[in-house]
């Protein structure tokens, strides 16, 4: 009954000149920044209205609040004052992708490699897109062409890497994980999927990958959960229980760590009654999380609290009709003539 929690690949776009787009714990004091960026770029713009540079910039502050029509005019300015600036090219990329024209941004990549066909970050991000695209062939022809220039780009190997886990060739996707890990050995994005597919072979490298990123990132509720889950299911118990209980302190809000800690108490330590408030702590965090209410219910069932169990049976099908697993509580509960 645990979750697995997948790494989900996200393609950050790293903007050329300009601004940097504010993560969600830093939304408020990043869109302040934005604002006052803004407000420079356009009062350095009044005063020289025909740099291309400042365009460029204030198209990327655009970009990073979604105001993509305005940003579209401003790269294009910046463009028509100086055709031969690759980076213009990529901010035109970057709209263009955020946009949902991903042919329009692979058109203006390969204008900046005509140009310059030696811009490594040009060749890295039409890798990426590509990637996005499926279009792997094209995706690894980038890579190569990229790593020509400079053999140490670690996002070149984990681009790779993706697109080889993509297509189901696990042994070549973790060498160029390892080499990207060996290139930049502050590569998180890199430890996890490691530490990920180590632990999918219950591999016990998976726990030093995974706290390799922890020491990057100690905060990061994918690797904690990832890590609780390699310990859970390598039986280790304690380990997965301490681990669920820091990514409980990490993040308050996330249901699967109670949740994951009530089925090691219920499942594996047959403690039912210790079961049991986990799984009520995951219901706080989600009212909707039918099995969270089954295993309490069935924890319940097995501490020969009948009523709770029945209730709780009854309230997971109220939210999933005809949940097999409550409904097969409840028969139980029937053949043993507890419930009225």
């Amino acid at each position: 009954m645990h979750q697995k929690f997948f790494l989900i690949l996200s393609f950050s776009l790293i903007l050329a000149i300009g601004c940097n787009r504010p993560s969600s714990r830093q939304e408020i004091s990043g869109n302040d920044s934005l604002t006052l960026k803004l407000e420079t770029l356009n009062k350095n713009l009044s005063d020289d209205p025909s740099n291309p540079d400042l365009y460029n910039a204030r198209a990327a502050c655009y970009l990073a609040t979604h105001q993509y029509d305005k940003a579209l005019q401003d790269v294009n300015k910046a463009i028509s004052l100086n055709n031969r600036n690759t980076a213009y090219y990529i901010t035109l990329s970057d709209i263009y992708l955020l946009m949902g024209q991903p042919q329009n941004s692979r058109d203006a990549l390969l204008t900046a490699i005509r140009i310059n066909s030696g811009d490594k970050d040009a060749l890295l991000r039409l890798a990426k897109l590509y990637l996005i695209m499926k279009d792997y062939k094209n995706c690894y022809e980038m890579v190569r062409q990229a790593l020509l220039i400079d053999n140490t780009l670690a996002p070149a190997y984990f681009t790779r890497a993706i697109g080889m886990l993509e297509q189901g060739d696990t042994n070549r996707a973790v060498t160029d994980l390892m080499q990207a890990v060996d290139k930049n050995q502050n590569y998180y994005e890199a430890y996890v999927q490691l530490g990920d597919l180590f632990a999918m072979k219950k591999d016990p490298l998976a726990e030093a990958y995974l706290k390799n990123a922890l020491k990057l990132r100690p905060d990061s509720r994918e690797a904690l959960y990832m890590l609780g889950m390699f310990y859970q299911e390598t039986a280790h118990y304690e380990k997965a229980i301490e681990t669920y209980q820091t990514l409980i302190r990490t993040d308050p809000s996330f249901r699967e760590a109670p949740y994951n800690i009530g089925y090691i108490y219920l499942v594996y330590l047959k403690d039912f009654a210790k079961a049991i408030p986990f799984f009520t702590a995951s219901l706080e965090r989600d009212p909707q999380f039918y099995q969270a209410l089954f295993n309490r219910g069935y924890a319940y069932e097995l501490s020969g609290d009948y009523k709770n169990a029945a209730d709780d049976y009854q309230r997971s099908l109220k939210i999933k009709v005809n949940y097999d697993k409550a409904v097969e509580g409840l028969n139980r509960l029937d053949k043993k003539q507890i419930r009225k």
